[in-house]
């Protein structure tokens, strides 16, 4: 199984991943939504010569395809982009996986699909976007974690660096931020705290 660092920012432009590697961080995802082709396959391209100059693991949120012609290694699933995925070709190509879950009807499906992290979501009530499910909260990170065992796990949604220890404590591996730091009056200060309070995290 791989390890996850404990800090796990998601931006949504290469432009971020830019501002965000030199403070050294391990580790980023590029989430773009609703964006045409050619601009996903620019900015995919753009996030991947910034993290290997800066030696940042990038992994590229459900545009297998695309991630898989740019070279990317590592790739981040819903549930929906997982269903219509073809799994057999990004194994092939030694792509790493992450998946997202929201139930266990999801965690089921994920584990089926053997990824590298599963992801558990939302923690906290988010408005990143709009959510079907109700906030998991804690226990369920616990449940999680030791239903799928030794892989890492991921909790997002609505965690703000107040909230991270209560979600290590509960289980969390690795904690992934979006508002608390790209909606930060300070995003690069955010995300230095954010890595000094977590260096401690094994």
């Amino acid at each position: 199984m791989i390890a996850l660092p404990p800090f796990y920012p998601i931006v949504d432009s290469a432009e971020w991943v830019g501002r965000l590697a030199p403070l050294g961080i391990e580790l980023v995802q590029l989430r773009l939504k609703a964006q045409p082709a050619e601009v996903i396959r620019r900015e995919v391209r753009a996030a991947l010569a910034v993290c290997r100059w800066q030696g940042v693991q990038l992994v590229v949120n459900d545009h297998w395809q695309i991630a898989l012609d740019e070279g990317a290694d590592f790739i981040h699933l819903g549930q929906q982009d997982l269903l219509a995925a073809d799994l057999k070709t990004i194994r092939g190509h030694g792509m790493r996986l992450g998946i997202s879950t929201h139930d266990h009807a999801e965690l089921d499906r994920a584990l089926a699909a053997s990824p590298d992290y599963v992801a558990l979501g939302p923690i906290y009530a988010t408005t990143v976007k709009q959510m079907p499910w109700a906030p998991q909260g804690l226990p369920r990170i616990a449940e999680w974690k030791r239903l799928i065992g030794d892989r890492p796990l991921v909790a997002i949604g609505g965690i703000t660096l107040e909230r991270a220890a209560g979600c290590f404590d509960a289980g969390a591996d690795s904690i992934a931020t979006i508002g608390d730091v790209t909606g930060h009056t300070d995003p690069l200060a955010r995300a230095a705290a954010w890595l000094t309070a977590t260096a401690a995290h094994p």
